[in-house]
């Protein structure tokens, strides 16, 4: 089940909650110190020296807790109690080469601004350049608003416990909450709040998609349509053609204008390519259309944009639109039950509602909703550092695989190819929420498998793997 978002008061009823039913601290504190201590030694290798920084309070507990389970590592424990009486041992700690440091200085309960000292040894931290795996809240960091208190770690990953905290989620907290990671299995009750906002798991997408008929044929996992390609734009149908068959729809067709159409047909095999028309009829077998990736070529004219208006509107088929058709869709109310899909970037966003990226991205829960409010209360995929996934109302949900290295040319065309391949599927249709986050996390995950072995791999990798991710 997805993880609801929660505020620090919600986290401090649950701990409560948690005490009243018989369960101690101590327990929950070795089940945070084991998990942290099974983390840290996936980023590290037998015999690195891993710093412990432990503050007083129950993060510096978690954070103790785990030098008993870090097995052969060399788990080094620095109690920092003054922060200038200790920055002498912190600084010949660092000398040493740790392969990685714990936080465990502040956790949420952190309320007052960090005074010189305190902000000296945070940037010691910082200027050493070793990765931090901060425990529930990277030191500094005020959890409810994404501000910081004068000075904040660096994480590279970040372990909270339970669940995400809201300000965790917030752009001004990305830089320090580096990879956000839940612990939500630790001794606690199970999480007895519900909220807009919620946590995706990789347990959501246990034996989905559902293992397929023994007598299934082509007809049975259906025709996606793609209009995509254009002069100088050509790649993008191609990779958009195999992201979709690796979702194994039945059949895929793409529709390309003249001037590529035999420069894509030559690259594709099994998907069927045919030339776009401006009175280009779908025939009956189509079961989803995606339009837009690579229609960026400047001569394309009127005809095409009126026909993507045209089936925006009209089509009982889903229908997801990408990268250029964006721009080109009329903001009114549609027929009820009707799957549309979006999926802009910050910047595609802010021109759907006119405003800068600079607003979208200060508020992305709100932005998912306005642009589903004015295009028919479509499915957003608001793309970016933790995709969010929502529409108009009801839950929005998080993503949170993927990794900056997503950030090349194709990979929101092999994302759209991908989505398109499992909407095509009848049976995939019949929860669109779940398979759009499906999609989207799949993404996400391949690309945090690839980048852990090997630094160089490009879409077309991407591409090839999608699908494969457990």
């Amino acid at each position: 089940m997805p993880i609801p978002v929660i505020n620090l008061a919600q986290m401090r009823e649950w701990e409560n909650a948690t005490w009243a039913t018989g369960q101690t601290e101590a327990e929950v504190i070795r089940r945070v110190g084991k998990k942290i201590a099974k983390r840290a030694r996936k980023l590290t290798a037998s015999d690195d020296l891993i710093l412990i920084l432990a503050g007083k309070g129950h993060n510096g507990d978690d954070a103790r807790a785990a030098q008993e389970f870090l097995e052969n590592r060399r788990g080094e424990i620095l109690n920092v109690t003054s922060p200038e009486t200790d920055l002498p041992k912190l600084q010949e700690w660092l000398r040493q080469k740790s392969a990685l440091v714990i936080d465990g200085l502040f956790g949420i309960g952190l309320n007052r601004e960090l005074d010189e000292h305190w902000k000296k040894f945070i940037a010691t931290v910082n200027e050493s350049k070793i990765p931090v795996l901060a425990v529930d809240v990277p030191s500094g960091l005020n959890a409810e608003t994404g501000e910081h208190f004068g000075a904040v770690i660096e994480a590279e990953i970040t372990l909270t416990v339970g669940a995400p905290k809201i300000g965790m989620l917030a752009q001004s907290a990305w830089p320090f909450v580096g990879q956000l990671e839940v612990l939500d299995d630790v001794g606690l009750i199970p999480n007895p709040f519900a909220g807009e906002l919620n946590w995706t798991v990789a347990e959501d997408f246990e034996n989905f998609p559902a293992r397929r008929p023994v007598a299934g044929h082509k007809g049975s996992f259906g025709h996606l349509a793609m209009v995509a390609g254009s002069f100088g734009f050509h790649g993008a149908a191609v990779l958009v053609a195999r992201a979709a068959q690796r979702a194994q729809p039945g059949l895929v067709t793409v529709f390309t204008h003249e001037n590529v159409y035999h420069v894509v047909a030559a690259q594709l095999q099994s998907a069927m390519v045919n030339v776009w028309k401006p009175d280009l009829k779908l025939h009956d077998g189509i079961s989803a259309i995606l339009v837009g990736p690579g229609l960026a070529a400047t001569d394309l004219g009127d005809g095409i944009k009126a026909f993507v208006r045209r089936l925006w509107r009209d089509s009982e088929l889903p229908l997801i639109a990408d990268a250029s058709a964006l721009d080109w869709l009329p903001s009114h109310s549609l027929m009820k039950n009707l799957i549309r899909v979006v999926t802009p970037h910050p910047g595609e966003a802010a021109r759907m509602l006119n405003i800068s990226t600079e607003k979208i991205q200060a508020n992305r829960t709100h932005a998912v909703r306005e642009i589903s409010n004015r295009f028919g209360n479509c499915w957003v995929v608001l793309k970016g550092h933790q995709t969010l996934i929502g529409r108009a109302e009801g839950e929005i949900f998080v993503n949170p695989t993927g990794n900056p290295h997503l950030a090349q040319g194709g990979s929101g065309d092999a994302l759209a190819g991908f989505l398109g391949g499992l909407l095509a599927q009848p049976e995939l249709q019949k929860d669109v929420v779940k398979t759009i986050r499906y999609a989207v996390w799949q993404h996400g995950f391949v690309a945090d498998r690839l980048q852990s072995e090997k630094k160089n791999w490009v879409v077309e990798d991407l591409i090839g793997e999608l699908g494969n991710a457990r």
